[in-house]
């Protein structure tokens, strides 16, 4: 895992990101932990999307992290609303972070997303209240807003649908 720490420094950006633009409760100061990361890494779910430059040596910089998995995730089986689908495989997206270090690229989360929507076209996401970048991303990319789903320590998240 040669990339572990550059992950654990993007999802540290993300943090930092978070509590100056009045999210300072979805992460915290310490989510995701690093034993998180590492078994999303060694499941095979854990992703990153890096960008070409050819003027550096390591020739490739980490934008952004995120996990993604088909199966079902038990996190979405309640949820105080409706999904759009839910009879039909879905893919999960949780942990998405962007890198703070190349400001000047725009359009990394979504890229992520829709890579993800590549790979199955049923996506379902949540997201903290607070997270108004997040909540602008999921409209821009047309997701659907389908209610409240709460995570394993009972705060709630706005969960999301793509189809």
């Amino acid at each position: 895992m040669p990339d572990l720490p550059i992950v654990m420094d993007i999802y540290a950006q993300a943090r930092t990101f978070m509590i100056e633009n009045d999210n300072p409760e979805q992460w915290g100061t310490v989510h995701p932990p690093q034993t998180l990361i590492e078994a999303d890494i060694h499941a095979g779910k854990s992703y990153v999307c890096t960008l070409k430059d050819n003027s550096q040596e390591e020739n490739e910089k980490i934008l952004a992290v995120f996990f993604f998995n088909v199966e079902p995730d038990p996190t979405y089986e309640k949820i105080e609303g409706a999904w759009i689908d839910s009879n039909t495989p879905y893919g999960v997206v949780h942990r998405i972070a962007r890198t703070t270090d190349k400001p000047e690229v725009k359009g990394v989360g979504e890229f992520c997303l829709n890579w993800c929507f590549q790979q199955i076209n049923n996506i379902r996401i949540d997201t903290h209240p607070d997270n108004v970048p997040m909540l602008k991303l999921m409209d821009k990319l047309n997701f659907v807003r389908c209610g409240i789903i709460w995570i394993e320590n009972g705060n709630e998240r706005i969960a999301f649908q793509k189809i």
